[in-house]
């Protein structure tokens, strides 16, 4: 016998978890049909975070509306393409696969969305 087969494997501990009810999502689906408004959809909360989905469709924030949110946002566009403006007229275009984040109270909009194809956005608000 080898040494480590004859050594003796530690006892594991095992631990009560809660049981959670697990549903499998799809980001691209169950939006609700032709977008009138931009669609926001809570996904995930804690107490220090928000988590959200959001679809766009040729929208934009109305005209001398900002943004001015008590928390960061980590913001990643998914499908579709956007343009964010900020207070000192910085234009920022974002594609798929881009992420940015913006710090609390930095005042920004959307200025368009891509008016051929759904935008898929997540959003994450944090502290």
């Amino acid at each position: 016998m080898n040494e480590l087969q004859s050594s003796k494997v530690p006892e594991r501990k095992s631990y009560k978890v809660k049981e959670a009810v697990m549903t499998i999502q799809n980001i691209f689906e169950n939006f609700g049909g032709e977008l009138k408004e931009e669609f926001f959809e809570e996904i995930l909360a804690g107490r220090d975070f928000k988590m959200e989905r959001i679809v766009s469709e040729g929208h934009s924030s109305p005209e001398n509306f900002w943004y001015d949110q008590d928390k960061n946002e980590f913001v990643l566009l998914i499908s579709g393409g956007a343009v964010l403006e900020f207070e000192n007229n910085e234009l920022i275009e974002m594609k798929p696969g881009d992420y940015l984040i913006i710090p609390a109270h930095k005042k920004h909009r959307v200025a368009k969305t891509d008016s051929e194809q759904k935008t898929f956005w997540l959003a994450l608000h944090f502290v």
